[in-house]
């Protein structure tokens, strides 16, 4: 090749390369321009939806709720909502429970603790498809406000607890909004075990609703169970405050184990130690030698037993009584029992709707119980055991197997769930329980049972000064600890007695159910330290 034709070539490779790179520019142009035309298009479009959304103003997500201003605009209770508000306009705030879009409406099941209502956006002179479209993402669990007519239905509503009324939402505005993803369903977590497995419906394990106990506290059987237990503690101070109790508080930290035994939380307290209260005990008999007569109190009992059972806690609510009586601890029995009866009577007559709801999850048998309550002595109910074919020995305590086959046995024969075992024997109770003055072998002492399960432990006290100190040398108990304790009787002292009564155990029992977690809000136990 000569000189000037690889000149040419390199030219006509030049040329080449700048049509190449005009027609790249062109492309890149012609890119950026449709590129331009289209978002041109869209906010266009954005903007002409934006003047097409009538209904813009009529939701949203609110601002922050910083108390900036007061409404005087009235919410109303979705358990309220009733055929009597038929096409009133009302107000309401609750949870979205679930929610379902279909084609230009939205359903939404609305939810307050336990009740629920079905509600209705629909694409009309009211609401726009954008406003129906923001109904349907909303999350689930998230806060919403609503304004809507309360509208009557033809067919029931079944899946709701307000079944002859759905609301026809005017506006609908976000209070706080739930993230996406739910750590667990909570229809999934009220769903009956066994229920379900064969479409491969979930259910969930109780770690995981201990793990995430601000969402399973939410279900409507857990709404149900807390609410049961804050009525047997109402029934419980009422009950007693009529007969003449006393409501007292007592110290949790102090300077020797209450029971004498080992299973205490020992705390550091300035330059030496101190324990969580096993019960109030000792403090509760101070205060009948202070002329109390009779006093209760409602406070957290602790109880370091490494016990992972169904029934224990460390950490539980004890429901305590002590009271003077005239001539005989029966007087106590009779005034326990009686408490006890009515507190029954009161869930029975007023707490129907929260038995049911948890029956929904877990079925059980309606509470039995006698009036007067049925007492039977140690020694019958070792009798029935025996005749049952169990062997023990006349002094050794009932094991939970025992107990519970007695409380089978029990209610066979006399058809109750409830009833008191009387006269136990002495050694194995605790150093300051009345010894039995007929038969030294026993005791002044009686455990209350609810379907085969101790609910409570009692006995009539040893009120003389130097019987108590000869029963604490008896159980090697050092004096030095217990020395302001034995001090409050040497001042002349009534005769009394009285019982210590577990309330996540009364309410586990009375509403038949296998596990003492569930009737603890954050239960505490060696494995469980949170939430």
């Amino acid at each position: 090749m000569t000189k000037e034709e690889a000149q040419g070539a390199a030219e006509e490779e030049q040329q080449a390369q700048s049509k190449k790179g005009l027609k790249k520019q062109q492309k890149e142009a012609e890119k950026a321009a449709k590129k331009a035309e289209k978002q041109a298009k869209l906010a266009d479009e954005q903007q002409s939806t934006e003047e097409d959304d009538f209904a813009k103003d009529r939701y949203g997500v609110s601002a922050m709720i910083q108390s900036q201003q007061k409404l005087d605009r009235v919410l109303v209770r979705i358990q309220d909502l009733s055929p009597e508000k038929a096409d009133q306009l009302i107000w309401l705030r609750a949870r979205v429970h679930t929610s379902r879009a279909k084609g230009k409406q939205c359903f939404l099941v609305l939810r307050q603790q336990q009740f629920n209502v079905q509600a209705l956006v629909a694409v009309g002179d009211r609401a726009s498809k954008q406003m129906v479209k923001f109904a349907a993402n909303i999350t689930k669990e998230s806060i919403i406000d609503v304004e809507a007519f309360v509208r009557k239905v033809e067919q029931k509503i079944e899946s709701c607890s307000q079944q002859d009324v759905e609301l026809h939402i005017e506006r609908i505005f976000v209070i706080s909004q739930a993230e996406p993803r739910l750590p667990l369903q909570l229809e999934d977590a009220v769903r009956p075990d066994g229920e379900g497995e064969e479409e491969g419906r979930a259910t969930v394990n109780q770690d995981t609703k201990l793990d995430n106990r601000v969402i399973d506290l939410r279900t409507t059987t857990s709404q149900a169970i807390f609410r049961l237990q804050s009525g047997v503690c109402l029934l419980f101070r009422d009950t007693l405050t009529k007969k003449g109790f006393v409501e007292i508080q007592t110290p949790k930290i102090i300077s020797a184990a209450s029971e004498g035994g080992a299973n205490v939380f020992t705390v550091s307290y300035f330059k030496t130690s101190a324990y969580l209260a096993q019960s109030p005990q000792l403090y509760k008999q101070m205060c009948i030698c202070a002329d109390f007569d009779k006093v209760f109190c409602v406070g957290p009992v602790f109880r370091a037993e490494d016990s992972n059972t169904h029934r224990h806690l460390t950490e539980f609510v004890g429901l305590d009584i002590e009271m003077a009586f005239s001539y005989h601890y029966h007087e106590v029995i009779d005034s326990i029992t009686d408490t006890m009866v009515q507190i029954f009577k009161g869930l029975r007559d007023n707490f129907q709707t929260e038995i049911q709801m948890v029956n929904k999850q877990f079925p059980s048998e309606p509470f039995k119980f006698l009036e007067p309550t049925l007492r039977l002595e140690y020694t019958e109910g070792l009798a029935m055991l025996h005749e049952a074919g169990v062997e023990m020995g006349d002094e050794e305590d009932l094991s939970t197997p025992n107990e519970k086959l007695l409380g089978r046995l029990v209610k066979e024969k006399y058809d109750t769930d409830f009833y008191v075992l009387d006269k136990y024997p002495l050694a194995v109770r605790p150093f300051y329980t009345m010894p039995d003055p007929n038969n030294p072998k026993y005791s002044n002492s009686y455990d209350m049972f609810m379907r085969g399960e101790e609910i409570l432990s009692g006995a009539q006290r040893v009120h003389d000064a130097q019987l108590l100190t000869d029963r604490a040398v008896h159980h090697q108990i050092d004096l030095e600890k217990i020395k302001a304790y034995i001090d409050s009787f040497r001042y002349g002292a009534p005769p009394h007695g009285g019982g210590g009564i577990g309330l996540e155990r009364v309410c586990m029992l009375y509403l038949g159910l296998h596990n003492i977690r569930q009737t603890s809000m954050f239960p505490r136990d060696p494995k469980r330290l949170t939430p």
